[in-house]
């Protein structure tokens, strides 16, 4: 029987691992539970390859080295577990896991995607590769609607896939285009892994997502780059559109408007409303038309007045004082020092509060008995100065004067109440209108009906998604709703979507419960027993054997890094991101700190990393997904050759974000620091 090549790559790793596990355990001088710890953990990873469920290879292999641990001791054995499942339980962010899931089989189910790309594909016809960059595009858009990354390599194998072929599109690259551009979903929020990271890692799954949102678009920036430019330079890779796959046909009413008049949408509607040469079109026809043409102008406009009113707005008074606009006191109501201004301390010979008139230095007696006296035991003690009450300082005719430079106080507090003046806007406001101005006369300029049929397409596929997502992750990020809330809000507008598009009904969503519940129970397994395979990990010492290995290797922090993500590189071939997450991260991210480095910036590292589970071969899941839906004649070979550019790509964008943490960081340390 011949055995595929594949299968002779995991039974190499698989014996890898055995060798390596028993050549540590000959070497020990001594085996500990440490030792063991190890031992399981090696165990654990040859299992899920023989292909256990990974759920409960972790419970049971947790559970039985836990008793070993316990000395055989059923009952504690019994109680970790008990403990370990209800911890998991008890975490909120998890409740988010099956309403983004529940969202995104919504959104697949209601057909939006299949009208995204044919509108995608047409108004990206010009550009080089233009039906791969909208296969990347439209997957980039999918991926924030979902963070499933089978169901978008599925879709866009079946919607893509023969289209790209059909056009005389390489199988190489539209091979690597999908499964490349599927696996965004891993990192783009809202990603169910980085819900999955944040709890398992204890960071916050708001100010990830916020991370994740600069990187997840230069990584698809990187990816339609690399794609116009291969077309650019190799056109029989990526041939351009036929001129019968760019045609547009038009309404009746629409062609009737286009041959009495022109071509160009806005004269054109703009001649016919005048009625005599409308060519017996409605008026109430090109009136919708014309609005759904303005609409451009309409948003530019609306844009463009916010940005005015934000730009002139007067500051409010502190602010204005900071600037400079309102006079301060150069010592911000602080002692006054001679005439700059503010509450000054009144003359003296000696500068700042003085004491009464006495006949010694420092702090005396007065003469008189009036005011607040020490008891008669006490023999006198601190008593007023002659007089009522605290006297005011020689020189000072009544309360504190006036500095110099102060009109009065009534002056002083009725400044701030005067209606400020707005500010004059900035040259780079007129600037930025002038730019806009300017590309708006372009797009009308080059309108013509068929461009505006294309931009009717997009009105009804790609903004009802845009706003969407704009719902959900503007409201996490901006810190409107927790990301359990907002995962209930996408939800719901997936409902109002699916039934805008009249695809809501009772089989489809019963299809998308049952999906849903699979999935979800599928991660609340996994969490459980990654609980119970932690803590069993944890009480056998092996963490405390892997900290002390790592740091006798006496590393620095970019070497770390180094080696940590070398090692997720290379566990990303046999296993899936959920099994790296839930076994492995609980031993890096105590870690961390002995090195410096930020659990946040090392999870938005993992996450670049981890697309790798699912585009490196043998075991990449994505090419799996792909030639399940593909036509015959495409082998996995082929498959695996045209992700590789993309793991290069991935590479890439993991270097960039080292060398320039920023990417990542900036968003987070603006919004919630």
């Amino acid at each position: 029987m011949k055995i595929r090549k594949e299968l002779w790559f995991g039974f190499i790793i698989m014996g890898l691992i055995v060798a390596g596990t028993l050549a540590m355990l000959i070497s020990a001088p001594t085996i500990t539970n440490g030792h063991l710890g190890l031992m399981m953990l090696a165990l654990v990873v040859v299992a899920i390859m023989l292909g256990f469920p990974t759920a409960f290879t972790l419970m049971g292999m947790g559970m039985v080295f836990t008793w070993l641990a316990y000395e055989e001791d059923t009952t504690k054995t019994l109680d970790l577990m008990v403990q370990s499942a209800f911890k998991v339980m008890s975490n909120d962010v998890l409740i988010s896991i099956p309403l983004f899931v529940f969202m995104g089989y919504l959104v697949e189910r209601a057909n939006l995607i299949e009208k995204l790309f044919k509108s995608l594909h047409l108004s990206l016809a010009r550009v080089p590769g233009s039906l791969a960059v909208a296969t990347l595009f439209t997957c980039a858009v999918f991926a924030t609607a979902t963070g499933i990354v089978g169901a978008v390599v599925t879709l866009m194998g079946l919607l893509a896939f023969p289209q790209m072929l059909k056009g005389g599109y390489d199988v190489r690259l539209s091979a690597g285009a999908i499964t490349a551009g599927g696996c965004l979903g891993i990192l783009i929020p809202p990603s169910v892994l980085l819900i999955v990271y944040g709890a398992t890692a204890g960071v916050s799954v708001v100010q990830l997502y916020a991370g994740a949102f600069f990187p997840g678009i230069m990584l698809a920036g990187l990816y339609i780059l690399y794609v116009i430019i291969l077309a650019k330079l190799k056109p029989e890779m990526a041939p351009p559109l036929s001129e019968q796959a760019r045609f547009i046909e038009l309404p009746p009413m629409t062609q009737r408007i286009s041959d009495a008049v022109s071509n160009r949408a806005l004269p054109a509607l703009l001649t016919a409303l005048k009625g005599s040469r409308n060519a017996g079109v409605p008026s109430d026809y090109i009136l919708k038309q014309l609005g759904i043409t303005l609409l451009p102008a309409i948003v530019f406009a609306l844009v463009a007045g916010l940005s005015y009113r934000s730009a002139t707005e007067p500051l409010d008074p502190v602010a204005a004082m900071q600037s400079g606009g309102l006079a301060e006191p150069s010592g911000s109501l602080r002692e006054g020092r001679g005439a700059s201004g503010g509450v000054q301390e009144p003359p003296g010979s000696s500068g700042g509060v003085q004491e009464p008139p006495g006949a010694g230095g420092g702090l005396q007696e007065p003469p008189a008995a009036g005011g607040l006296q020490e008891p008669p035991s006490a023999g006198g003690g601190l008593k007023e100065p002659p007089g009522s009450g605290v006297q005011e300082p020689p020189g000072a005719s009544g309360g504190v004067k006036e500095p110099p430079t102060a009109t009065s106080a009534s002056t002083a507090n009725a400044a701030p109440q005067a209606a400020p003046e707005r500010r004059s806007a900035s040259r780079g406001f007129w600037i930025g209108l002038g730019v806009g101005a300017i590309a708006l006369f372009g797009l009308y300029a080059m309108l013509s009906f068929q461009r505006l049929e294309v931009f009717k397409m997009l009105l009804a596929s790609f903004f009802p998604l845009v706003i969407l997502i704009l719902a959900v992750l503007g409201s996490i990020v901006f810190g409107l709703a927790t990301p359990t809330e907002a995962a209930a809000v996408g939800a719901f507008g997936g409902f109002i979507l699916a039934a805008a598009y009249r695809q809501l009904n009772m089989t489809m969503v019963k299809e998308s419960v049952f999906l849903t519940a699979k999935t979800s129970a599928m991660v609340c397994w996994l969490f459980v027993g990654s609980a119970i395979f932690s803590a069993a990990f944890a009480l056998l010492g092996g963490q405390e054997l892997v900290e002390r290995w790592v740091m006798s290797m006496n590393l620095s922090k970019t070497q770390f890094l180094l080696l940590s993500q070398a090692i997720i590189f290379v566990l990303g071939w046999p296993l899936e991101w959920t099994e790296i997450i839930v076994i492995f991260m609980p031993i890096f991210i105590p870690l961390l700190d002995n090195f410096g480095v930020d659990p946040l910036f090392f999870g938005l590292l993992v996450a670049l990393n981890l697309q790798t589970a699912f585009l490196s071969p043998p075991v990449a899941m994505a090419a799996f997904y792909l030639k399940g839906v593909s036509p015959p004649h495409v082998t996995l070979n082929q498959i695996f050759a045209g992700m590789l550019p993309f793991m290069g790509i991935q590479v890439l964008a993991i270097f960039l974000l080292y060398m320039f943490p920023a990417i990542g960081l900036w968003l987070p340390q603006v919004l919630y620091k």
